[in-house]
C-alpha cells in the first residue's frame, strides 16, 4: 500500500460510491482529492439538455453530501479546460496520481487522450478502470478477432466471457488529501438557470437522482416488477420497465451490479421451474446486453455519430423539411401515438422505449427526415439522454445497421397504437383534445364519423392536426427514395471500376436543397428551436370517413406493395450492388482486421459541427475532431493500459 499518495479522483459519469474501481483503488492507496469538472465549452454540440443537467445537479448533491460522510469533500469546479483544473488540483495537493473510469464515446476519447499524454509528460501517473461495462470493448471479438457487427453474436460472445461477480465495496472512511483549490458551489456550476427551476421542480416528484436512490430502484425492480417484465415491457403507459437508463448513464449504479442482481433472480427461477421468471430475467438481460453494445459500437467505430455504420445511407434523398421536423417535436403530426409521445417526452424528458421506436421510425420512414436530426433532438430533451443508446436506437431504425430493420419497412402508426395503446389510455392522457374519442377511432380519428368527432369535442384542422402525410402517400416516397438510392449506389458502383468504396460514407450530403443553410458534406444542421416551440400551429380543416384498419389487412398491403417496388428495383439495379459490402465485409475493413485485432477504420476528418441550437434555445458551441489519430492512439492506450477490475 502506498500511504502517502495521494491521488485525484476525477469524477464524470460514474456518480456512485459502491462499485467503483477508480475510488476504491484511491482509497487503498492513500489519501484522495475527489474532484468532478464541469467544462461547458467541451461538451460543444453534446452539451446536456434541461432535464439532462437537472439530473446531473441532483446526482451531485447527493455524490456531495456521501463523499463528504466518508470524510472527504468533492470538490467541484467550473473551467474552460478539463487539463487546466486538473493540473491546478495536481499542484494545490501535490498529487502524484490521477485515476478515473473509462467512457468510450469519441469525444471522451480525445479528450482523455490529450491528459494522458500531458500528464505522462510531467510525470503524473494516470490509471484508468472499467467502472462502466461488463467487458471492454478490445476485450470482444469473434473467432477471427473482428469486431462484431451484429447485436446477437456479440451479445452471445460476451455472456460466454463472463467471469466471477467482482464488486468494490464504498469505503469505510477517506483520507482527505490536503490542498486548496479554487472550487465553487454546485449551484456556481450554471447547471440549472432560475427560468428552469419552475418546470424542473416537477421533476423531483418522479425522480429521486442519487446513487443510494439508484440502489432502491434496482432492487424494487428486481423483487416486485422483474418477474412480469416478459409480460409488461410493452406496455407504453405506467412504469412498466425498470425506469433505471438514467441512474446507469449518470454511473450511479454500476451495469455489473444490475447484471449480477437480475442473473441471480434468473438462476433461482430456473431451479424453481419458473418458465417466465426465466424469460423475464432473458429478455432484461438483453437490454443490458444492449447497452453494452452500443458502447461497443461507438468504440470501435467513433464515427457513428454522425455517419452511418453501413455505407447503404449515402445515396438516400433525405428531405430536409423544417416544417415537418417541427411538428414531429410538437406532436402535431395528426397520428395520435406519435404525437402523444412526443408530447410526453416534451412534459416529463421520458418516453417508453416503444415510444422511442415509434417516433423515431415515422421520422425516418413518414418524413423521411435525417436521422441526425432526430438523435440531436433525443439529447436535447431525454432525461436519460445518453450519446451510445441514441446512436444505436436511430442507426437501428434506419436501416444502417446489419440487423437493424429494413429500410423499406414502414409501421402504420394506427396498428401500432391498437397493439400498444389498445384502450387509447396513453393517447387519451397527453393528447386531451382527444380525451374523449372512443377507443374504437383514437388511433385514427379522420376516419370517424363527424357525429363521434361532434360528440368528443374534436375539429379536425382546428384543436387537432389532420395527418402531415397519408400512409398510402408516405410508403410510396419511402419506396421512391429507395428506388432513386439503389439507382444511384448501383451508378457509383459501375463507376468504380476497382470497387474501391470507403469503409462508412457521409450520408448527409444528399439532404434536400430547400433548406436554409444549405447542407454541406459532413454537416447536417438540426433547425434552431426555442423554449416556445411547442405553441399550436394552425392547421387546415377537413376529414375523411373510413372504418377502424385491420392489422392482418394493413400488414398484407405493405407486403404486397413492398414486393411490387422490391421487384421494380431489382429489374434496373445491375448485379453491382450484389456485390455492396457491409461495414465489417469491406476490402477496406477486411485488411484492417486481419492486420490487428486492436486496429479498426476511421474515416479522414471526423467532424462533429453541426451549427445547431438546443431546444432550451442556448447555442451549442462547435466541436471539432479533426484528427482521427487522437482516438486511435486513446484506444490503443485504453487496450494496453488500463486496469481491468
Amino acid at each position: 500500500m502506498e500511504s502517502n499518495s495521494k491521488t485525484i479522483v476525477w469524477f464524470r459519469r460514474d456518480l456512485r460510491i459502491e462499485d467503483n474501481p477508480a475510488l476504491a483503488a484511491a482509497a487503498r492507496n492513500g489519501s484522495v482529492f475527489p474532484v468532478f469538472i464541469w467544462s461547458p465549452k467541451e461538451e460543444g454540440q453534446f452539451y446536456p439538455g434541461r432535464v439532462s443537467r437537472w439530473w446531473l445537479k441532483q446526482s451531485l448533491i447527493h455524490l456531495e453530501q456521501s463523499l463528504k460522510s466518508l470524510g472527504a469533500e468533492l470538490v467541484l469546479i467550473k473551467a474552460q479546460s478539463t487539463l487546466s483544473a486538473l493540473l491546478d488540483c495536481i499542484e494545490a495537493v501535490g498529487a502524484t496520481k490521477v485515476v478515473y473510469n473509462h467512457l468510450y464515446d469519441p469525444v471522451s476519447l480525445v479528450r482523455d487522450h490529450n491528459i494522458k499524454q500531458k500528464l505522462g509528460e510531467l510525470g503524473i501517473s494516470v490509471q484508468s478502470y472499467n467502472g462502466d461495462l461488463l467487458n471492454e470493448p478490445w476485450e470482444v471479438y469473434d473467432d477471427d478477432g473482428k469486431v462484431f457487427t451484429t447485436f446477437d453474436a456479440y451479445w452471445e460472445k460476451s455472456l460466454r466471457l463472463q467471469k466471477e461477480p467482482v464488486s468494490h465495496l464504498p469505503p469505510w472512511k477517506l483520507i482527505p488529501a490536503a490542498g486548496s483549490v479554487k472550487m465553487c458551489s454546485v449551484e456556481e456550476l450554471g447547471l440549472e438557470n432560475e427560468s428552469e427551476k419552475s418546470s424542473n421542480a416537477l421533476l423531483g416528484k418522479g425522480w429521486a437522482p442519487g446513487w443510494s436512490n439508484a440502489d432502491k430502484a434496482l432492487t424494487e425492480f428486481v423483487e416486485n416488477q422483474l418477474l412480469a417484465y416478459s409480460k409488461d415491457r410493452l406496455r407504453v403507459g405506467g412504469n412498466s420497465t425498470s425506469l433505471l437508463s438514467p441512474y446507469l448513464h449518470f454511473g450511479e449504479v454500476s451495469v455489473r451490479k444490475v447484471f449480477n442482481s437480475v442473473r441471480l433472480k434468473q438462476i433461482l427461477w430456473t431451479k424453481e421451474g419458473n418458465s417466465v421468471g426465466d424469460e423475464s430475467a432473458s429478455l432484461y438481460l438483453r437490454a443490458i446486453g444492449l447497452r453494452e453494445y452500443s458502447r461497443y459500437i461507438c468504440f470501435n467505430f467513433p464515427f457513428t455519430h454522425e455517419r452511418s455504420l453501413l455505407n447503404n445511407l449515402k445515396f438516400f434523398p433525405w428531405n430536409a423539411d423544417q416544417a415537418r421536423f417541427k411538428a414531429w417535436r410538437q406532436g402535431r403530426t395528426g397520428y395520435p401515438l406519435v404525437d402523444a409521445g412526443m408530447r410526453e417526452l416534451w412534459a416529463t424528458g421520458w418516453i417508453h422505449n416503444k415510444i422511442r421506436v415509434i417516433v423515431a421510425s415515422f421520422f425516418v420512414k413518414f418524413l423521411l427526415l435525417p436521422w441526425q436530426w432526430g438523435m440531436k433532438y433525443f439529447w436535447d430533451t431525454l432525461l436519460d439522454a445518453d450519446l451510445e443508446s441514441d446512436i444505436i436506437g436511430w442507426q437501428y431504425i434506419s436501416g444502417s445497421l446489419p440487423d437493424g430493420h429494413e429500410l423499406e419497412r414502414l409501421d402504420n402508426p394506427e396498428v401500432q397504437g391498437f397493439n400498444y395503446d389498445p384502450e387509447g389510455e396513453y393517447v387519451r392522457h397527453w393528447l386531451p383534445e382527444l380525451a374523449r374519442m372512443p377507443a374504437e377511432w383514437i388511433h385514427h380519428p379522420w376516419d370517424a364519423p363527424l357525429t363521434v368527432l361532434k360528440a368528443a369535442g374534436v375539429e379536425l384542422g382546428m384543436n387537432y392536426p389532420n395527418p402531415i402525410i397519408d400512409v398510402d402517400v408516405a410508403r410510396d416516397r419511402l419506396m421512391q427514395a429507395i428506388f432513386i438510392m439503389r439507382e444511384k449506389e448501383a451508378a457509383a458502383n459501375a463507376a468504380d471500376a476497382n470497387g474501391t468504396n470507403e469503409v462508412v460514407f457521409d450520408n448527409s450530403e444528399n439532404v434536400g436543397d430547400s433548406v436554409n443553410p444549405k447542407v454541406v458534406k459532413g454537416k447536417v444542421p438540426c433547425p434552431s428551436s426555442s423554449s416556445y416551440d411547442q405553441r399550436v400551429p394552425s392547421m387546415q380543416k377537413g376529414s375523411t370517413n373510413k372504418k377502424r384498419p385491420n392489422p392482418v389487412e394493413e400488414e398484407k398491403k405493405f407486403k404486397d406493395n413492398w414486393l411490387s417496388c422490391k421487384i421494380k428495383i431489382e429489374g434496373k439495379i445491375s448485379k453491382a450492388d450484389d456485390d455492396l459490402c457491409s461495414t465489417a465485409e469491406s476490402s477496406s475493413m477486411k485488411k484492417q482486421m486481419t492486420t490487428s485485432r486492436n486496429s479498426f477504420s476511421v474515416p479522414q476528418a471526423i467532424s462533429m459541427s453541426y451549427d445547431i441550437k438546443s431546444f432550451d434555445g442556448e447555442a451549442s458551441s462547435h466541436v471539432k475532431l479533426q484528427n482521427e489519430e487522437e482516438i486511435d492512439m486513446e484506444i490503443n492506450s485504453c487496450k494496453n493500459g488500463a486496469i481491468a477490475e
